[in-house]
C-alpha cells in the first residue's frame, strides 16, 4: 500500500471522503478522522505515541498540499485534497440531507457562540445537538465522564473536535469506544469556516502556499513551528525519496 513515511492515508476523493465520514456517522462508529498535514505528520515522527495515534484512525486525509505533492513525487499521482474548512462545510450540509446532528467540542466559549450564530443562520435545517468549550487544563476523570455523558447523551452523529494537533488526536483516540460518533479534529475550521478569522483564499489553498499565508498573519506564533517543522519533513522525505531510488536501482540489477 502506497504511505508517506511509513503511514497510510486515504486518497479517496472530496466527496468520496465525505460519503464515507457520513456513513459513519449514520451508524454511530466510534471512529476518528485526522485532518493530516505536514505538522501532524512530523508529530508522528517524533512520538511513539501520536505515531500510533495516528497509525489507528479510521481515516487519515490528506489536508495539506505538501503531503499531497509526495504522493505525486513518489507515486507518479497526486491525490485530491481533502481542506479542513471545506470538509467541514460539506459535512454540515450532509448531515441536513441525511437529518443527522452535530456537535463541537473545543475553542473558546465566545468562538462557540459566534459560531452557533453562524452556522445556524446559514445553514438551515442544521441540527446542532450541542457545543461545548472544555477549560485549558487536564480534566478530571468525573469530568471527562460528563463529557461523554453529554455527547452521547446529545444524540450526535458527528463531533467537531476544535482542539488543535496534536491535543485533539490525543483526546479522539482516548474517547474511541466511549463516545457513539465519529470525531474528526478540525483545529481551526470553526474560525475560518464561521469568518472569525480570516480564511484562506481560494488561489492560495490551490498552489499549496497557505502555510505562508498563516505564517504572515501569525508570524509570532507560527515561524519557528515552520522553520523546524517543515526542516524535519524536507530532511525525511529526502531521505526516503533517496532510499526508494537506491532500492529501484538495486532491483533493476
Amino acid at each position: 500500500m502506497n504511505n508517506i513515511f511509513g503511514y497510510n492515508f486515504s486518497t479517496l476523493t472530496f466527496n468520496d471522503t465525505i460519503d464515507k465520514i457520513v456513513d459513519f456517522g449514520l451508524k454511530k462508529k466510534s471512529t476518528y478522522v485526522c485532518v493530516s498535514n505536514v505538522h501532524m505528520l512530523v508529530t508522528a515522527t517524533k512520538s511513539n505515541k501520536f505515531s500510533r495515534i495516528l497509525e489507528n484512525a479510521d481515516l487519515a486525509i490528506l489536508d495539506g498540499m505538501p503531503l499531497c505533492w509526495t504522493y505525486k513525487f513518489k507515486y507518479g499521482y497526486q491525490p485530491e485534497r481533502v481542506a479542513g474548512r471545506h470538509l467541514m462545510h460539506s459535512l454540515i450540509n450532509a448531515s441536513i440531507d441525511k437529518k443527522m446532528s452535530i456537535y463541537i467540542y473545543g475553542s473558546e466559549q465566545h468562538k462557540l457562540e459566534k459560531a452557533k450564530e453562524y452556522i445556524l443562520l446559514n445553514y438551515p435545517g442544521v441540527q446542532i445537538a450541542g457545543m461545548l468549550s472544555p477549560p485549558f487544563r487536564m480534566l478530571t476523570m468525573e469530568e471527562e465522564d460528563e463529557v461523554v455523558q453529554n455527547i452521547n447523551n446529545s444524540g450526535a452523529n458527528i463531533v467537531f473536535v476544535a482542539l488543535g494537533c496534536p491535543k485533539q488526536e490525543v483526546w479522539m483516540h482516548k474517547m474511541k469506544g466511549k463516545i457513539n460518533a465519529t470525531m474528526l479534529g478540525i483545529g481551526i475550521a470553526v474560525e475560518t469556516l464561521t469568518k472569525q478569522q480570516m480564511p484562506t483564499p481560494k488561489w492560495i489553498e490551490n498552489i499549496g502556499f497557505e502555510w505562508l499565508f498563516r505564517l504572515v498573519k501569525e508570524p509570532k506564533k507560527l515561524l519557528k513551528r515552520y522553520l523546524i517543522t517543515n526542516s524535519i519533513f524536507f530532511k525525511l522525505l529526502f531521505l526516503e525519496l533517496l532510499f526508494n531510488k537506491n532500492n529501484k536501482v538495486l532491483e533493476g540489477h
